[in-house]
């Protein structure tokens, strides 16, 4: 038989606020000592009143309508109430059935496919409890809880069981992230747990209206996971329907085993009457006025697909270099910079001349030296003057090479380096000549190679030319040069 999988998810994106979501404990996750960030309130104590954060509120507004969302301009907290040793009230400040965003949507940018959006609402995050192996004293293992994120704003967006494929679910998981951190709400950190996935799993025999039993898969924390997950149950699921056990597909919730890469059972899955849900009565609704959304509105930047369709059509670049681009916000902004600054000296400049040097030179400089762009002395002005040297024939790209990396890590001009340290680049014949003719007599056995029909021996005596003049001699005319000398 064939079948169909349909996939949902449930994603939880802890926000950049300054403070927690119901108290004024601070929100740092850099925090390494257990329970120093907390309070009565963020603790559970009773008789203890929260009061909202209102920056996490607007930034799951902004984030609503990045994400073309409906925002509700009546929205409440509710209880959401079970028990579970990282909740010491015994239940959660959530959202449940008036959510501060509805009814939005995501489009994948390399499908197309449009991804419906259910909901996005605001909760509090649960305390963190770290299980400990058996103690040197005691003998006995334990389970201890640390408060500090306790209280974090928590964003939970839920879409539609729109997926079919863990490509498409992997796919939307990375393009909420990039709008994540360019509406600047949530770093998306999944390594860190800052952007945690759920899937919810089911498949069905193919043309089937009604869907097939759902299993949701929690915690999932890397891209990786989220794909070897979907994939492993569309998988169990399908073996189970070939054998006619389907019936021991029940709802449940499972983990995942990254090192086995694999799924399994932690517990049945609770529905939504099982939670009891009701109105949290020591916060008011809230309400909102068309000129709080507008202005909430008004501080979003250019988003990741708007920044594609541009980037694609002013610069000229392929779909994999814009893809790159974008990826990283920061990179992406440094390389339009700079653009614009190298076509004020030079109008005709290939935008890609400048990508190439941030895409490969750059990213191998960082791995280097250890220093990201953000912090480098590189400014998009330098860069766009090594890219007008070289445009120009001022210097060899070797010379570029060379200067990008000591710029990068001392912020001299590199203008004023070629001019201290003549690094013009040599084309002239006459000056060269006396060079590559002393090469060639010192080196008669890469000679006979290359006569013999070995084509790197010619770049070996390139490279020895270009190590004599420092970078600077024009390696086409230097190869010109060698080819006709050779000649005779």
């Amino acid at each position: 038989m064939k079948f169909t999988p349909t996939i949902g998810l449930e994603i939880h994106a802890e926000l950049l606020t300054k403070t927690k979501m119901f108290c004024d404990c601070l929100n740092d996750e850099t925090e390494l000592t257990p329970n120093k960030n907390i309070c009565p309130v963020c603790a559970g104590h009773p008789g203890t009143l929260p009061v909202p954060n209102k920056q996490a509120v607007d930034f799951v507004i902004k984030t609503g309508l990045a994400l073309n969302c409906m925002i509700n301009h009546r929205s409440k907290f509710d209880r959401k109430n079970y028990f579970y040793p990282d909740l010491p009230k015994a239940y959660q400040i959530s959202q449940y059935d008036q959510p501060l965003c509805k009814d939005g949507f995501l489009v994948l940018p390399e499908s197309g496919k449009k991804i419906r959006i259910t909901r996005i609402h605001l909760e509090e995050d649960t305390a963190r409890i770290v299980h400990e192996g058996p103690s040197i004293n005691s003998g006995q293992s334990a389970s201890l809880i640390d408060f500090n994120r306790a209280g974090v704003p928590l964003m939970e967006l839920v879409t539609e069981p729109d997926f079919h494929s863990a490509e498409d679910v992997v796919a939307f998981a990375k393009e909420f992230q990039k709008v994540l951190r360019y509406v600047s709400v949530s770093d998306g950190d999944m390594e860190k747990g800052h952007l945690r996935l759920e899937a919810n799993i089911s498949i069905a025999p193919e043309g089937s209206q009604t869907l097939g039993t759902k299993v949701e898969v929690k915690n999932l924390n890397s891209f990786r996971a989220v794909g070897g997950a979907v994939e492993y149950e569309i998988k169990r699921h399908t073996q189970l329907w070939n054998e006619g056990r389907q019936n021991e597909i029940i709802q449940e919730t499972r983990g995942w085993n990254d090192a086995k890469g694999e799924t399994y059972t932690q517990r049945s899955k609770e529905e939504a009457h099982d939670y009891r849900y009701f109105p949290e009565p020591d916060i008011p609704p809230m309400e909102f006025l068309d000129a709080d959304i507008k202005a909430i509105t008004e501080t979003i930047v250019e988003l990741p697909s708007a920044r594609r369709e541009r980037l694609s059509s002013e610069y000229n670049l392929s779909a994999q270099q814009v893809a790159l681009l974008v990826q990283d916000s920061v990179l992406c902004s440094f390389y339009e910079e700079a653009v614009s600054e190298a076509r004020a000296d030079v109008p005709d400049i290939s935008p890609e001349l400048i990508f190439s040097y941030l895409s490969s030179d750059v990213k191998g400089i960082e791995s280097d030296v250890g220093i990201i762009l953000a912090e480098s002395k590189l400014t998009p002005a330098f860069l766009a003057d090594i890219a007008v040297l070289v445009h120009g024939n001022t210097i060899s790209s070797r010379v570029a090479k060379d200067m990008l990396k000591r710029v990068y890590q001392s912020g001299e001009n590199p203008n004023n380096i070629v001019k201290q340290e003549g690094l013009v680049q040599v084309s002239d014949e006459s000056a060269l000549m006396a060079i590559i003719q002393n090469i060639i007599t010192s080196h008669a056995d890469v000679v006979a190679q290359y006569k013999a029909g070995k084509q790197n021996a010619l770049q070996f005596l390139i490279g020895k030319a270009m190590a004599q003049t420092k970078g600077a001699a024009n390696p086409s005319v230097l190869r010109e040069l060698f080819e006709k000398e050779l000649m005779r």
